[in-house]
């Protein structure tokens, strides 16, 4: 028997009981379906919270407070208040610090923003007129804040694209309205360009007020959050971590770089800890749905085993006639290779299709990779021959007499 004709008799015992088999594909469908789409939107959300931090700037340096072994300073535990605006001011006014054009010291915090019968939960940041540049935030219309929003603590704002759709679904020009955060009133004086994004990392999802405004009277606190520092190129980002984490070494009274109370990352080490969180959350949600994979093997296997007993006639018959175990087993295992490789095949579809729905509904990229798809095709067959083996075995170590006796 060649090989086509062993294909379509395999194909044809197949659709004589279509459910059967519809429900054995079933489970490889949705495992390999479920890979293909966890991958893929694994990869997407990679890319799209690498392209969120690259837009931040990629000569920047984040001073925060708290521990965090990365860069030339090794950080121990540490405070979340031991950051203080007089530290920006020192880092700009220093001889010592040579590396850096540009310091943006920033206070930030969640919380909700409300204007009539609308409100939205966004985070708030305290920033100074230096903060556009060192971010690369570009006004769409309006004005960022000025030094004397800053000096007087004026209760002005500006705000993101998205916090105007939220909060002004019916309105085109907001230039003038007032919103409350935490019971005080602010003037909307400028509305950032779009930069993208989704959820936490929504660059469009942000209220800037004066720092002095958050610090004193929407967040009661004395400390920053965070500085940001613009190294004058990618080159001497090293020697500027250097440079900046000993200065607030000394300026902290910290003998032992072990027991800093701050900590310095790169744009590179934020990416390379957000590439590393989601790529483990992909692996572990993957290795999830990779289970299926194993149940629909077993599923597969149950049904060829169902289907050697119902056949036993057949095969006894087949064996008296004349045919090698050779060929019953490998009819037996083409069966379960088709199987597998047809749920392989729709499942690839459907975690394709499935992909790219979630991606447009979460407005992140498409991507799928090629690698995923041959994986699933691989995957699948290698399901067909590892849990249709034993089933095509057994049915070819069948003794013809007593299989034509079976009932």
């Amino acid at each position: 028997m060649d090989l086509i004709e062993l294909f379509i008799e395999s194909l044809g015992t197949l659709t004589l009981n279509k459910t059967r088999t519809g429900l054995a594909i079933l489970g490889i469908v949705i495992g390999i379906g479920s890979v293909i789409a966890l991958v893929s939107l694994g990869q997407a959300s990679q890319q799209a919270i690498q392209s969120q931090i690259q837009s931040l700037g990629s000569n920047l340096l984040t001073v925060q407070p708290g521990s965090f072994n990365q860069g030339a300073v090794r950080s121990a535990a540490g405070g979340r208040t031991t950051l203080t605006l007089d530290d920006a001011k020192e880092i700009t006014k220093s001889d010592q610090i040579t590396t850096i054009s540009k310091v943006s010291p920033e206070y930030s915090g969640r919380t909700q923003i409300i204007t009539g019968s609308n409100n939205t939960n966004a985070q708030v940041v305290g920033a100074t007129p230096v903060y556009t540049e060192v971010h690369k935030i570009d006004i769409a219309s309006g004005n960022f804040i000025t030094e004397s929003d800053v000096d007087s603590m004026a209760k002005v704002a500006v705000v993101g694209p998205q916090i105007v759709s939220d909060l002004f679904p019916d309105q085109t020009n907001v230039i003038g309205q007032t919103i409350r955060i935490n019971g005080q009133m602010l003037t909307i004086i400028g509305i950032t360009e779009s930069k993208g994004g989704s959820g936490f990392m929504n660059q469009d999802s942000i209220v800037y007020v004066p720092l002095t405004t958050a610090q004193k009277q929407l967040f009661g606190a004395s400390h920053l959050s965070s500085i940001a520092l613009e190294a004058k190129s990618a080159d001497l980002m090293v020697a500027a971590q250097d440079e900046v984490g000993y200065f607030l070494l000394a300026r902290h009274k910290i003998t032992d770089p072990t027991k800093a109370d701050f900590s310095i990352m790169s744009q590179q080490d934020i990416l390379n800890m957000a590439s590393s969180t989601t790529g483990t959350f992909t692996a572990l949600l993957s290795g999830i749905a990779a289970i299926s994979l194993l149940v629909g093997g077993i599923g597969i296997m149950n049904i060829m085993l169902v289907t050697v007993t119902e056949r036993t006639r057949e095969i006894g018959l087949r064996k008296a006639l004349g045919a090698k175990k050779k060929t019953i087993t490998t009819q037996f295992l083409t069966e379960a290779i088709i199987l597998t490789f047809s749920g392989g095949v729709i499942g690839a579809l459907f975690g394709i299709i499935a992909s790219y729905i979630i991606s447009k509904l979460i407005s992140m990229p498409f991507i799928i990779s090629p690698f995923s798809i041959v994986l699933a095709f691989v995957v699948s067959a290698g399901i067909g021959i590892i849990f249709g083996w034993y089933p095509a075995k057994r049915a070819a170590g069948l003794q013809p007499i007593e299989a034509l006796r079976y009932e």
